[in-house]
């Protein structure tokens, strides 16, 4: 559907693991469709966020932060963030003000070196900084690239956002709406609610759990009272030892995993959550390409 003087279009947020783009999407649609962790490389998949008022519709593309792969899963994941590099109208290129210029952004300017799409540099956590200190790092960027806008925000407390997002809209055309204006992601109910419980494994468990963490919806039935949904889900580990820390001692861990889960997940689904969590080891699973289609990492997932 198109109406007169709507405009639409499609933005890919990009940038090292661990800047905040998830953050950043989840603020601007107002609710959690994308998880937040303070551990690099959260996002797995493009996760599409749809924003939508009266004179507009932005269609956030939030992707995997682009890093050099250490395994099969790696690789899926750099290749879906670099393919949206083409797809879109707005690049939005997210940087850490705290940590600075570093390799791995060499690493994307060099893959947005011919990209025809206009890119902002979106400088992230400025509520870290002193505002002297951004100048600096605005010149040593401007240096690598010529940016349409350069736009300092803070995705965590909102600030400038609103700002951001006024200049993604002077930059889009006219266009249809996609989207019905109530729906805030095109991914499925399964991948969200397995998307709430594997956050839930990142912010509770330690360093040698979160990266051989995938979480597999097996059931998901609404009771025919309609007040229910009844949830049973997989979390899938690599190794015996990682089974355990998750299921904790006297199972405690995996019920707090379970507790935490299930509030965020009634929240999303509006009504109450009967969940049920079990945990299997499939070794080595992020590198078997079997595997990592079973879990839904394959190029034509999504």
């Amino acid at each position: 559907m198109s109406r007169e003087g709507f405009k639409s279009g499609f933005v890919s947020i990009i940038g090292r693991p661990n800047v905040g783009k998830s953050t950043l999407l989840n603020h601007v649609l107002g609710q959690k469709i994308a998880i937040m962790s303070d551990k690099p490389q959260t996002t797995r998949n493009k996760i599409h966020g749809v924003y939508t008022t009266n004179e507009e519709q932005v269609v956030f593309i939030d992707t995997p932060g682009i890093h050099k792969p250490k395994h099969k899963l790696g690789d899926f994941m750099t290749k879906i963030a670099q393919e949206t590099l083409n797809e879109v109208d707005i690049i939005l290129f997210l940087i850490n003000a705290e940590e600075g210029y570093g390799r791995g952004d060499q690493f994307i300017i060099d893959r947005l070196q011919n990209i025809k799409s206009p890119i902002f540099l979106v400088i992230n956590k400025i509520d870290k900084v002193h505002p002297d200190e951004l100048l600096p790092i605005i010149e040593q960027y401007r240096e690598k690239l010529d940016f349409a806008e350069i736009v300092p925000i803070s995705a965590l407390n909102g600030n400038n956002i609103n700002t951001l997002m006024e200049q993604i809209t002077k930059y889009l055309e006219e266009g249809p709406q996609y989207y019905p204006e109530d729906q805030v992601t095109d991914h499925p109910e399964r991948f969200v609610v397995a998307e709430l419980i594997r956050e839930k494994v990142l912010h509770l468990t330690h360093e040698e759990v979160p990266h051989s963490v995938a979480v597999v919806i097996d059931e998901m039935k609404r009771r025919e009272s309609g007040n229910m949904v009844d949830i049973t889900a997989t979390i899938v580990v690599e190794r015996s030892s990682q089974k355990g820390i998750l299921i904790g001692k006297q199972g405690g861990m995996l019920k707090k995993i379970g507790s935490l889960a299930r509030q965020d997940i009634e929240h999303l689904l509006g009504s109450k959550v009967y969940l049920e969590l079990w945990v299997k080891v499939q070794k080595d699973w992020r590198n078997r390409p079997f595997n990592l289609r079973d879990l839904g990492f394959s190029e034509d997932s999504y």
